[in-house]
């Protein structure tokens, strides 16, 4: 269907010159943004497909519709266009390229491999610091768990080079055999570097090579009649088979990645389980934006390049990728693999035993993760759909922001803004807002003073129009919200507000609409989707609002948040300290997490975890 081909483009007459070459192509709409990057192996071949008489999907047709021009440029190998591709990607962000989060914030493993005594420990940030890393590993759990696995079975040193530096007696680690105490000179430099170099072996997945070794170790230490090194290397090899027996499947050889995809009407999923020395130590969802995903193969092929092709992604490929289906140019993304790893990457796309389990467990995992995100989406979809109906609305909305203020006897007010629309929270345009200059307590100038700023920023171009603007209140806080409109002039924003009724018990609030400069009370059924969505974005602003509350109070008084915890006494929040590094990985660990660390029962951890997260 050549008519339906924007006419401002001749693409038969760019074919017809194009070169045949392996090169990356640019796609370019009337405003001269990139719409779509691609490369080729057969530049003419793989540009003139978009231009065929039948044969393209409507997603296809209309990306091409929009084309107004198309920039190429030629490479010397498949490989050099992949990787160029990319580079391309990332600097202009297509809008019908695949759209994934740069996460730059994936947990590795550090040795200090530069020190004397080389200390190995949990590091988030980037890699320009000497020393080597391993990982990256799917979250901070992951990560800490395989710390203590080398802390139990190898005992090198994790501690801090300011704490390690100023010892002059063993601390409690020596004394439970975690550690084998090199701060007071308790080990020899050429046994500790024995440690750290079974360690090495065991972060980079070489299983069977660390077994052999310590194998042989273990032998001639006993045939030297030093039975107590032997002792001790039978204890090493004990611990570590205990450790991969408690895994459903062991590998015994390199890491490897496996990678599933599932497509669902308009959403998307991959899933990817992480195999780090020999053990799976983790997964992740990926929920990407890729308009022109046909199939499984097409959305792989995507991922991967975008995931794992960068100057800043080495690190992060492991020694094999497996995915569950063929892929179109295999070879080529192989070989780029490879090039950026600086190492022979292997492509699996047919594989047997373990590998095999491993693979149809990413699969099930990667339709069931689908499943529950779309039904999620839809019934979020939904919900804004019985919004409609109950306000009795011409539209339906499509973008709700709700402000909420806390503070505590007047101290530390904050004010929140969260936003929702038929997909759920977009956690990206939220704000707080600290305020200054209003009596404590006064909660109405201060939702003035949030609504107000925040619409002087909108004014300004730098948010969006909503169109239901939801207040945690009654009367009092929408006249404030119906001033700053009026201020504004945006008569067209719905003003909605929700207030806790008599008996302040979900389910039974009171809804306030603004409808010709009066408010009237609105009644929604208790089981409505609607009024379900109001109280799910209700308490999100309120747990948005109270946390950057509590920050601000503990900022302004100099303590942390873990001093406020009934039942944590100073022993207690040294114990989490030390085994999360820090408040920010105390906030993100779950209840099961925190009650692995000593002196901390299951109910505290449950009080500790509903406190910072006020749950």
């Amino acid at each position: 269907m050549p008519s339906e081909v924007s006419p401002k483009f001749d693409h038969k007459h760019f074919l017809s010159h194009l070169s045949s070459r392996p090169g990356v192509y640019r796609m370019l709409d009337e405003k001269g943004e990139v719409i779509y990057v691609g490369k080729a192996r057969n530049l003419k071949n793989r540009v003139g497909s978009y231009f065929r008489a039948s044969g393209l999907t409507s997603k296809t047709l209309a990306m091409v519709n929009k084309i107004q021009t198309i920039e190429i440029t030629v490479t010397n190998s498949e490989t050099e266009a992949l990787l160029l591709e990319q580079t391309l990607i990332k600097s202009h962000r297509p809008a019908y390229n695949i759209q994934l989060r740069d996460d730059k914030s994936y947990p590795y493993i550090l040795l200090t491999d530069k020190d004397e005594y080389p200390r190995l420990g949990f590091y988030r940030g980037s890699r320009k610091r000497a020393g080597r890393f391993f990982g990256p590993y799917p979250s901070a759990h992951a990560t800490r768990e395989t710390l203590q696995v080398l802390q139990k079975v190898f005992k090198v040193r994790q501690c801090e080079d300011s704490y390690f530096k100023n010892r002059s007696r063993p601390c409690l680690q020596y004394q439970i055999d975690r550690c084998t105490a090199p701060c007071v000179a308790a080990i020899s430099t050429e046994d500790y570097a024995r440690d750290v170099h079974y360690s090495t072996l065991f972060l980079q997945g070489k299983s069977t090579a660390l077994f052999k070794e310590l194998t042989c170790n273990m032998e001639n230490s006993a045939a030297k009649q030093d039975f107590e090194r032997a002792a001790v290397i039978r204890d090493q090899i004990t611990g570590l088979r205990r450790m991969q027996e408690q895994q459903i499947v062991a590998n015994q050889g390199d890491d490897a990645d496996i990678v599933a995809a599932e497509i669902q009407q308009a959403y998307v999923c991959v899933h990817v389980i992480y195999v780090r020395a020999g053990r799976i130590i983790g997964s992740k969802n990926f929920y990407p934006r890729f308009k022109l995903a046909n199939s499984n193969a097409d959305l792989l092929s995507a991922f991967l390049s975008q995931s794992y092709l960068g100057d800043d992604k080495a690190a992060s490929i492991p020694a094999e990728i497996i995915v569950p289906a063929e892929l179109e140019g295999a070879q080529g993304l192989q070989e780029a693999l490879s090039y950026v790893a600086e190492r022979k990457v292997k492509l699996s796309m047919r594989v047997r035993g373990h590998r095999a389990q491993w693979l149809q467990l990413a699969v099930t995992n990667a339709k069931e993760s689908l499943h529950a995100y779309v039904s999620n989406k839809q019934n979020i979809y939904k919900r804004f759909q019985q919004l409609q109906d109950s306000l009795k609305l011409e539209s339906m909305p499509s973008r709700i922001e709700c402000f909420d203020i806390s503070h505590t006897s007047g101290e530390g007010t904050v004010g929140s803004c969260v936003v929702f629309d038929e997909n759920g929270a977009v956690k990206s345009d939220y704000r707080r807002f600290n305020i200054k200059g209003v009596t404590g307590g006064d909660d109405y100038a201060a939702m003035e003073q949030v609504l107000d700023r925040r619409f002087t920023r909108l004014a300004k171009g730098e948010a969006k129009i909503p169109d239901i603007l939801l207040i945690d209140g009654g009367k009092g806080q929408l006249s404030q919200a119906q001033k700053v409109m009026e201020k504004f002039q945006l008569p067209e924003i719905q003003l909605l507000g929700i207030a806790k009724g008599i008996s302040r018990r979900a389910g039974q609030e009171t809804l306030f609409l603004a409808s010709g400069g009066r408010f009237k009370e609105v009644a929604i059924a208790t089981e409505s989707g609607a009024l379900h969505l109001l109280q799910q974005i209700r308490d999100e602003a309120h747990r948005f609002a109270i946390t950057g509350h509590r920050a601000r109070r503990a900022k302004a008084r100099k303590q942390s948040l873990l001093e406020e915890i009934p039942g944590l006494g100073p022993k207690r929040r040294r114990e989490l300290l030390r085994y999360f590094g820090g408040q920010q990985e105390i906030n993100k660990a779950s209840e099961t997490e925190i009650a692995k660390v000593t002196g901390i029962s299951k109910k505290l951890a449950e009080n500790i975890y509903a406190h910072l997260h006020n749950s």
